[in-house]
């Protein structure tokens, strides 16, 4: 007859009084980790004794039990009990559960200690996410939920965010498919099949970084800093249903919009409200525009006003203020600096003053019947308005003899105070506002955008042509000699070929040419400052409106002085733009065209022009989003060698512009049509030095060197 198996017999489990109970020396736990004991203690409190303690009996020299019991296994649960009673919170007798250890047992109590901590299996993660949004949908809310397990409600958000994220990825993370901060990252847009796209776009990429999926979440939201958020204020946004993308997990600015359309239209609806509350002053139009272009000032003549008087309130406000100032000056006399609180409040009360003396400007209101004002935002998301421009279709007029020059006489003369009469009061019919120079509620049409890539696209050339016009324009400013040849070679030219120019005796002149295509960040550029604030020393100095007095001031001039307004006039004709050609005679032809760029060469020779000096780079907006990948490649590969551009072949096109952009960011190159071709030669002669260099140490992209150390990365580079 077969043996039966003998049974397994497990130990005996009772309650024993806590006053019974020791630590074992047996213990192998000795360094402090995880939950600490008070907070334990407060779990215990809270719900009761989860698990049993491991005990053995203790044993007299004799080999018989005492009735005390060790503890090798539970130590922490002991401290925690201690803890309890020693609060008068757990009575000294209170029974507790106990699993009692054989003393016959050949296991030692080491053994038990050891296996206790060791094969316990750690919760996983998404388990864990999964239980907080169980525990929610139960009723119970974040602060609870932080409280029951001691971490804060930040973190309990972010544990129930991940459970956001699609059910497909969660399986892909509960298998080790992807990373914790992968999963984390996939938490910024809730949107579950946008979610899987991207997972599908990179699971085959060797680059999965975190960084890369929160891009490609969020590449066409705004995010909350741009200017265009601060104006309108995210709350705003959310309150007319605009979502509103955040990460829990690390600093994102303040989130990502999710709707641009809806953001730009509280833009237009917010300035609209601005201009409205602008017509009482009784302008003859208003202009509004979240972006005004560089020169959008052209032509058009500035009002001047005087600044209005301080009110007694502010009279009195700004006396505290500089009596304030100065006392914490008298204070710290003598010291070479001031203490950080100190100065921080100085500089709190020259902003303050400063705010009080940019005083308002008041206008003659006859004036005011015919010219307008631009409503707009400044870089910072603030409301900026420019008040006192006056087109010249809105000048009055005055009929004149035309074969005289002078004002007609007897009952013309009637006719002309009328002519200017009816002008002012035609301004004055009402305030019209615009948008994008048509009426507001016309029915805009949107920008086509045909989302080709060509290699340098027409567009693209104009713009960059107009980044070097307005160098050249700087440039010939401050060269009068340069300014006076490119004048001769106008005036010769006028003088000894066939000219169509009628209407006057000398058909010189100086034409400011707008610049229709531009780049948004133009008129922040270097270049554009320094011709702006030339121009408006020579606007103060110059007695402007009088003929008269302009003469007698032209006159009185030195001849330096003399040439240098003469080369800052004619810099504002400087035209090196790039135009499309009409072949059917109407704007310039293509031969016209390529004499322009020839002689827009030779000055920028002459003046030495270097479009790096002058601030133009490569970024991913300007330039290497709107060029094929082969152009970006070509850029990577003249200014750092064929190694750098076979590293970034085989990335898509936004993170290849992305890191393009990095990679030659300093570098001074520059596309063909912004290279000086007296420099084209050497700059060839030197890439391709550059290229055959075999100690060359190649700058690596982002994603190549981010989690290396800083000695690694010229290994990397040389293999």
């Amino acid at each position: 007859m077969a043996q039966s198996a003998q049974k397994i017999t497990l130990s005996l489990s009772r309650d024993i009084p806590f006053d019974k109970l020791m630590l074992s020396q047996s213990n192998v736990r000795r360094i402090k980790a995880g939950v600490s004991v008070e907070e334990l203690a407060e779990d215990i409190a809270r719900r009761g004794l989860l698990q049993s303690l491991n005990v053995r009996p203790v044993l007299d020299a004799d080999g018989k039990e005492t009735g005390k019991f060790e503890i090798p296994a539970g130590g922490r649960r002991f401290q925690a009990l201690s803890l309890l009673v020693k609060q008068k919170r757990l009575a000294k007798n209170a029974p507790v559960p106990c699993v009692v250890r054989d003393v016959a047992s050949d296991i030692l109590a080491e053994d038990d200690s050891l296996a206790e901590n060791m094969q316990r299996v750690a919760l996983h993660p998404l388990d864990q996410f999964r239980a907080f949004a169980a525990l929610r949908e139960k009723g119970q809310g974040d602060e609870e939920i932080a409280a029951a397990f001691f971490v804060s409600p930040q973190v309990v958000k972010q544990r129930l965010k991940l459970t956001s994220v699609a059910p497909a990825l969660l399986e892909i993370y509960a298998e080790d498919g992807m990373m914790l901060e992968q999963l984390m990252a996939f938490t910024v847009n809730p949107d579950h099949d946008r979610q899987i796209q991207v997972w599908e776009a990179i699971r085959s990429s060797w680059s999965k970084e975190p960084y890369q999926i929160r891009r490609m979440l969020t590449e066409t939201s705004v995010r909350a800093s741009d200017r265009r958020a601060v104006f309108v204020g995210v709350e705003a946004y959310e309150a007319q249903g605009g979502i509103l993308l955040r990460d829990l997990f690390q600093g994102d600015d303040g989130g990502w919009l999710e709707d641009p359309a809806l953001l730009d239209h509280l833009v237009a609806d917010k300035l609209q409200s601005e201009a409205q509350a602008i017509v009482a002053e009784g302008w003859k139009w208003i202009e509004i525009s979240t972006d005004l272009p560089y020169g959008y000032s052209h032509g058009l003549r500035r009002l001047n006003g005087d600044p209005a008087p301080m009110t007694d309130d502010e009279g009195a406000a700004h006396a505290k203020l500089l009596a304030e100032y100065r006392a914490i000056e008298e204070e710290y006399e003598g010291q070479d600096e001031f203490p950080e609180e100190t100065d921080a409040r100085l500089g709190k009360l020259e902003a303050a003053m400063e705010k009080l003396e940019a005083r308002p400007l008041i206008f003659d209101a006859k004036e005011i019947a015919r010219a307008g004002v631009f409503v707009t935002l400044d870089r910072y998301g603030e409301l900026a308005v420019y008040r006192g421009f006056v087109r010249p279709e809105d000048e009055p007029r005055e009929e004149a003899d035309v074969h005289s020059g002078e004002p007609a006489a007897d009952g013309q003369g009637g006719d002309a105070a009328l002519s200017g009469s009816a002008n002012v009061e035609s301004c004055a019919a009402g305030t019209v506002i615009t948008s994008g120079g048509q009426a507001l509620g016309a029915g805009l049409s949107d920008e086509e955008d045909d989302g080709a890539l060509k290699p340098l696209p027409e567009r693209l050339v104009m713009e960059l042509t107009a980044h070097r016009t307005l160098a050249l324009r700087e440039a010939v400013g401050r060269s009068p000699d340069v300014a006076l040849t490119l004048l001769l070679l106008k005036l010769v030219g006028d003088t000894f070929c066939r000219s169509s120019a009628s209407g006057s005796c000398l058909e010189a002149s100086v034409r400011h040419v707008f610049m229709s295509a531009q780049a948004p960040d133009l008129k922040d550029s270097v270049v554009a400052k320094l011709v702006d604030d030339r121009h408006a020393e020579w606007e103060a100095e110059l007695p402007l409106g009088d003929d008269a007095a302009l003469w007698e001031y032209l006159t009185s001039l030195d001849q330096a002085s003399r040439l240098s307004l003469l080369a800052h006039c004619l810099s504002f004709g400087i035209n090196a733009l790039h135009e499309k050609v009409n072949p059917y005679g109407a704007g310039i032809s293509a031969s016209g065209l390529t004499r322009r760029m020839a002689h827009a060469d030779f000055v920028a020779q002459a003046v030495d022009l270097d479009m790096v000096e002058a601030g133009w780079e490569p970024t991913v907006e300007g330039y290497l989003n709107r060029v094929p990948k082969a152009r970006i490649l070509e850029a990577v590969r003249e200014a750092k060698g064929e190694g750098a551009a076979q590293l970034l072949d085989h990335l898509k096109k936004g993170e290849m512009a992305t890191e393009a952009e990095r990679l030659l960011k300093g570098s001074g190159w520059l596309p063909e049509v912004l290279r000086r071709h007296d420099l084209a030669a050497l700059d060839h002669m030197d890439a391709s030095e550059g290229q055959g260099a075999s100690g060359e140490e190649i700058d690596l992209p982002a994603f190549l060197t981010a989690d290396l150390p800083a000695e690694e990365v010229p290994m990397l580079a040389a293999e």
